[in-house]
């Protein structure tokens, strides 16, 4: 059994590496964070172009047929670069879709539809305020949808935890910390449901390995940039990076992240190949990267001084990202109770 990424694994994720540090430089970050449509429409057409909406859909549909695995190494590489992108909602609503046998695959593939993804009703349950299905009908309000500003369709949770495809009806954009991507407030008034699914735990847990993979290369870019500032700073006529206590600083970063990928890996194995525990996993996945994640943030502008608050070095849009990631999809305890639920240690 190989316990690597294969070569072509490793090319897909070096290639569109490469593409993003051409193509989203952090001047162009910068532009998106303040509204340039036109900086992140730009960056958005690369990254289609780039075939990303097909991957995680099955070749008889148009795709590339790629597993989870291969999806994780695309988000952490959009992670590391900040970038935003449609990857996760189309891999989600892919996933979601696979055994349907679904007419909307051809269509995504080829990018006539653009989805949006609103799973709140997962992940946070909400007295009377969310969104419910009446006879396929959706009504009500869904907070912190992804990618909805710019989609044609969106793939919709209601409160029944049932899976829906409807047409991105009104959108008012949400503020949040995280201003590399736009999350929005979606209210449906009665659209109709084109596609309705049964309740799938495997939706959720999808979406939140994503994120995790997407903090992932969050973190990793947070401790590059620590290291590389640390070789570079001086004081008192040395580097910073010679200090013993920036040192370990550095070394325990990189302690806790590395143990982080093989279990989104292990995670995203066991959801593609069906094994019981891939939902625990990518659950568990979750919450640890969530945590591990923070600590990175906190330390690594901790090692940049000053200079880590500064809009100069720019090291607080990997910062917010994180902090995205930490809630989006459930809290680390809320994903820590629903994996406790999933193994039966607390009631249903």
């Amino acid at each position: 059994m190989e316990f690597a990424l294969s070569e072509d694994q490793r090319m897909l994720q070096d290639s569109l590496s490469g593409f993003l540090k051409d193509a989203a430089p952090l001047d162009t970050i910068r532009k998106i964070a303040t509204g340039d449509k036109v900086a992140a429409d730009a960056l958005v057409t690369g990254l289609d172009d780039f075939g990303l909406s097909g991957l995680h859909v099955a070749e008889d549909h148009g795709g590339l047929g790629l597993g989870l695995l291969d999806a994780c190494l695309v988000q952490e590489a959009l992670g590391y670069a900040i970038a935003p992108s449609r990857f996760m909602a189309t891999t989600v609503t892919a996933h979601a879709l696979r055994h349907a046998g679904d007419a909307h695959l051809p269509a995504i593939v080829a990018g006539e539809m653009r989805m949006g993804l609103a799973l709140t009703e997962l992940s946070s349950r909400r007295d009377g305020a969310g969104v419910t299905a009446e006879k396929g009908r959706l009504s009500g309000t869904s907070l912190l949808a992804l990618s909805a500003e710019e989609s044609t369709h969106m793939l919709v949770a209601d409160a029944a935890a049932g899976l829906h495809i409807v047409e991105t009806p009104d959108n008012v954009s949400m503020q949040t910390i995280d201003r590399t991507r736009v999350f929005s407030e979606v209210r449906f008034a009665g659209e109709e449901s084109e596609v309705s699914l049964k309740p799938d735990d495997e939706a959720l847990a999808v979406a939140r390995l994503l994120a995790a993979a997407d903090t992932l290369g969050a973190a990793q870019a947070m401790i590059d940039k620590a290291v590389a500032y640390a070789a570079e700073r001086q004081q008192f006529g040395r580097v910073i990076g010679s200090f013993q206590a920036v040192k370990h600083m550095c070394a325990e970063m990189a302690a806790r992240l590395e143990p982080s990928r093989a279990l989104i890996w292990h995670a995203a194995h066991a959801l593609d190949t069906g094994e019981p525990e891939g939902l625990v996993m990518a659950t568990l996945a979750k919450s640890h990267l969530a945590e591990a994640g923070t600590f990175i943030a906190r330390t690594s502008t901790e090692v940049h001084g000053g200079m880590g608050f500064t809009d100069l070095v720019g090291l607080h849009y990997w910062f917010k990202r994180i902090g995205a990631n930490r809630q989006l999809f459930g809290s680390p305890e809320q994903c820590r109770m629903d994996a406790a639920r999933l193994q039966g240690w607390l009631a249903a």
